[in-house]
């Protein structure tokens, strides 16, 4: 059989890694080396060089858009579809397992997925429900602890409290909001992989038949890999299984939501006799932007260790600009996104990466007022918003009617008379009947355990739902979302929104229907048990949300926090915002293993650039509502200068700088000095003219300097020297 074609397109490394034998191997896979390519070229060379069957590869990785990617290119390298082959997300693979075994793991068959926000709404309710001060326990301080211990593979039984009242105060909501979960068939996405991993654990004989059929998994993005799913790895791989992990430890970011470097570190431990190798040749950036982003990234000591390199050109040097202040970076980021466009380059080649959202409002306003279009990255997506979500939970609550979390979101969406209290009544009876609320409700009716206008009010509510199901018997999916929006009343209540926000939330409306009549359930998950169309395109939809890809972009400049811009590109790139306190965040500064995550993150910030990076800090920041005198951050300093060229715009820090109310100076006054205006002193080196007061030889002027800070000079001894 030929197989040059998966061989010939990759460099000497890419293929050694691919055509290793079947064993353990590890990748490290510096930023723009081809990691996807290797990961489909080796699933490739297993099924054609190595006879493996495509029933026995699992290929696991992070994003619904990444798996989707690597299943296209696979089809694509073999001319053949990549049926039989298992390749998804943690979530998507873990939720296939528990809709083939629902049983077994302990879940209703039509379980549902509960999105982070409605799981937020359950977990409101619970509180109050419990009677507990949401003032010390808020919910989204729940949120993040259940989904955390989830993720270290812990239920309420095996958290030990220390004689904590608080933290036994979490636990016992734990406890609750299982309990809710159980009696409402509901799943979260932590619990997705706990209960998967738990199936395994005690189903010992399920375990042993995919073992016995995974003989090959292959893990992307490894260094993002958290507690419970390096034990669903291993636990799966047991000792006849080979993985195939790839990653890259200098790019672990993500430790702040569990993600564990220590993973990528661990691997070669667990796993005896790996094969590792690594892919340094970059394809994407300049070897100047590559040097500085080694060095860089050479002051971490745990690392494993790799130097990137390209067979282009050096390119540019880096262009570090010292701002006066914030609304001077932004002017200059400005103006030099207009010399790119006036050079024939594209707006959306350009990309502002800041540490902090906060730092977008001023950048967004130099933009506007210079008239260049530009688009924050990572909104909201089309199934986290609003009015989407409203219509499916009326699809969910049809489909499941103990859901008690879509349930509460729309029993008075649209208004319809019930208020509050009966609510808060409806979710007490509930509880005390230890029943779903749809139950609940149908109860109070029977007992008339409410004024007549409550129960009026509630009947009618219940009568809509039937009435809806019983519309919806004989028609296909995307008729049923239609009736849903139609006859919910969330049609005409949106069409009382007016304006643009109004109008886009019914083109979002129109456009589920299109997503309903466009859905295939044959064509969801070919490998899952058979499941109704409802039930498929709602897991699709929370599986989904987060997910989805944004609309096609015009020619603008992208914004976007440093976390998000991880496996992206463009061809010039700015940092902003390089200032200690802020990159490195000040929380993270003066733990060495958090330090240590900010310089990864600024490493991913520098490989995003394919042509120009663009280093930029203020001297003086307001943020947060506090004016703050700043250094530049270390990181800067950490660069060495034969790749840096500092930008000296003459006049520019004049023209651009503002006083703090924000007024333009521009005139001289009588010390021949101008704010914004750089200076050179023979002790204190160069700094930045803040203030000035008085006049003659006892004039005084305030200068930032960029070593010593903010000192007051007396004009007439200072020796300044204009730069």
């Amino acid at each position: 059989m030929d197989i040059s074609h998966i061989l010939d397109p990759l460099n000497e490394a890419q293929r050694q890694a691919v055509c290793v034998p079947p064993g353990h191997v590890q990748v490290l896979a510096g930023a723009g080396s081809g990691k996807t390519r290797v990961l489909v070229h080796r699933i490739a060379w297993l099924l054609q060089a190595e006879g493996v069957s495509s029933y026995g590869i699992l290929a696991v990785t992070f994003t619904n858009k990444a798996a989707g990617e690597m299943r296209g290119r696979i089809e694509q390298l073999l001319k053949i579809p990549a049926s039989g082959l298992w390749v998804g997300t943690f979530h998507g693979i873990a939720h296939r397992l528990l809709r083939t075994h629902w049983q077994e793991a302990g879940l209703p068959q039509d379980f549902q997925i509960m999105d982070s926000d409605d799981q937020l709404r359950s977990l409101r309710r619970l509180i109050r429900e419990q009677g507990i001060d949401e003032n010390h326990y808020p919910a989204r301080e729940v949120q993040w602890f259940i989904s955390a211990r989830k993720d270290e593979g812990l239920r309420p039984e095996n958290i030990d409290c220390h004689n904590d009242a608080h933290l036994r105060q979490m636990i016992e909501i734990y406890r609750a909001y299982e309990v809710m979960c159980r009696r409402s068939g509901l799943v979260d996405f932590a619990e997705l992989l706990l209960r998967a991993h738990e199936l395994w654990l005690k189903q010992p004989q399920l375990l042993r038949h995919y073992q016995q059929r995974f003989h090959h998994i292959l893990v992307d993005e490894f260094q993002d890999t958290n507690t419970i799913q390096y034990a669903w790895i291993r636990i799966l791989s047991g000792t006849n299984s080979h993985v195939f992990a790839v990653g890259d430890d200098d790019q672990s970011i993500y430790g702040w939501r569990g993600a564990r470097v220590e993973n990528i570190h661990q691997f070669s431990k667990d796993y005896a006799n790996t094969a590792i190798f690594r892919l340094e040749q970059n394809y994407r950036s300049t070897g100047n932007i590559l040097n500085a982003a080694n060095v860089l990234i050479a002051n971490n000591s745990e690392r494993m260790g790799k130097n990137l390199w390209t067979d282009g050109h050096d390119g540019e040097k880096i262009r570090l600009y010292g701002a006066f202040n914030e609304l001077d970076e932004a002017n200059y980021i400005a103006g030099q996104i207009q010399d790119w466009v006036d050079g024939g380059g594209l707006r959306s080649d350009c990309a502002l990466l800041y540490r902090s959202n906060a730092q977008s409002r001023v950048l967004e306003e130099a933009l506007i007022k210079n008239a260049i279009p530009y688009r924050v990255y990572g909104g909201l997506r089309f199934f986290e918003r609003q009015e989407i979500k409203d219509a499916l939970a009326y699809l969910r609550l049809l489909n499941n009617p103990q859901d008690d979390a879509s349930l509460e979101r729309i029993v008075n969406l649209p208004t319809r008379g019930i208020g509050n209290r009966t609510v808060e009544a409806l979710r007490e009876a509930a509880r005390s009947s230890g029943v779903s609320m749809w139950q609940a409700l149908w109860q109070m009716q029977e007992q008339k355990a409410l004024p007549a206008r409550a129960l009026g009010a509630l009947k009618n509510f219940a009568e809509l739902i039937d009435s809806l199901k019983a519309a919806m018997l004989d028609l296909t999916l995307g008729e049923k979302i239609e009736q849903v929006i139609q006859h919910s009343g969330l049609k005409a209540h949106y069409e009382k929104e007016k304006g643009e926000k109004g109008r886009a939330r019914l083109e979002n409306l129109d456009e589920l229907v299109n997503a309903g009549r466009s859905f295939n359930v044959d064509d969801y998950d070919s490998e899952l048990p058979e499941m109704d169309e409802v039930t498929a395109f709602l897991s699709h939809a929370a599986l989904e949300a987060g997910e989805s890809q944004a609309d096609e972009w015009d020619d603008c400049v992208q914004l976007m926090t440093l976390h998000s811009a991880k496996g992206l590109e463009f061809k010039q790139v700015f940092l902003c915002g390089m200032e200690e306190g802020l990159f490195p965040h000040r929380l993270s500064a003066e733990d060495p293993v958090r330090l240590e995550e900010e310089r990864r993150l600024c490493y991913v910030g520098m490989t995003r650039a394919m042509e120009r990076l663009n280093l930029c800090y203020a001297e003086k920041r307001r943020l947060y509502g506090d004016d703050k005198y700043t250094r530049p951050s270390r990181f800067i300093k950490e660069i060495p200068e034969e790749y840096i060229d500092e930008v000296r715009m003459q006049g520019f820090a004049a023209q651009t700088a503002y006083t703090t109310t924000a007024s333009f100076i521009q005139e001289e006054n009588e010390t021949g000095l101008q704010l914004g205006q750089r200076v050179h002193h023979q002790k204190f080196g160069e700094g930045v003219v803040l203030n000035y007061e008085g006049q003659g030889r006892h004039a005084r002027v305030q200068v930032n300097f960029v070593s010593a800070g903010s000192k007051w000079l007396v004009l007439e001894y200072a020796n300044l020297v204009l730069c």
